[in-house]
């Protein structure tokens, strides 16, 4: 295990400071696939009790980047080709109809709200930080999921959103698919300007499968 350093942040409860602490060890390749996740081994590394260790590997259980087996406690999990296969195979219906109902229900302030995030999605690769380019990436699909106009397929999605996390990260890890990136969401928001909802729906599902594509690939060179 490398050494890993709390991320400090007087605004949010400690669990979610530890969350994202070993979210973050666990993307960046600190803590591998497989690693054990020793509840007194962290709670002394980071400088805090058990609690909020225990608190969270059961966030980090929920977003798919760890598992509990009997006897031999929390784990890393391993990426594999059938989780990314089973959430995006969801993921690739829910879209598709959040974008076909945007289509019909955007407004001018919507289609100015995706524009923007649009921009702002282009402006974070143009830096260093991943996790802003994550942001910005989940702030578009946000902004469609918003406007579909119903309340609880944007619930389910983004519940899903967690479960995506891991798998966004690895796509947009590699700046070689950040062209491909901003001109998905570009042909995408040009669909929905002009309500064209075939075209959405068709930019809606190339979006998604080019970044199944890429990820099946980075899960594979691991194995």
């Amino acid at each position: 295990m490398k050494d890993i350093k709390l991320e400090q942040d007087d605004f949010q409860p400690l669990r979610n400071v530890v969350f994202n602490t070993l979210r973050d060890a666990i993307l960046r390749g600190d803590l591998q696939p497989g690693e054990r996740l020793m509840e007194i081994h962290l709670a002394k590394k980071l400088g805090v009790s058990r609690t909020p260790v225990r608190e969270a590997i059961s966030m980090l259980e929920q977003e798919g980047l760890a598992v509990t087996y009997p006897r031999r406690g929390a784990q890393v999990a391993k990426m594999t080709v059938k989780d990314l296969d089973d959430v995006l195979e969801i993921r690739e219906v829910l879209d598709t109809l959040a974008a076909s109902l945007a289509c019909r229900n955007m407004n001018s302030d919507d289609i100015n709200n995706l524009a923007v995030a649009c921009a702002d999605f282009e402006k974070a690769t143009r830096g260093n930080d991943i996790r802003e380019v994550v942001r910005t990436d989940e702030a578009f699909h946000n902004v469609i999921y918003e406007a579909s106009g119903n309340p609880r397929l944007r619930a389910i999605l983004l519940n899903l959103k967690g479960q995506m996390y891991r798998f966004r990260f690895e796509y947009v890890k590699d700046k070689s698919n950040y062209p491909f990136l901003i001109k998905e969401h570009k042909d995408i928001l040009e669909a929905l300007k002009t309500r064209n909802e075939e075209e959405v729906i068709k930019h809606t599902k190339k979006h998604l499968v080019n970044q199944m594509e890429s990820v099946r690939q980075v899960i594979l060179s691991q194995e």
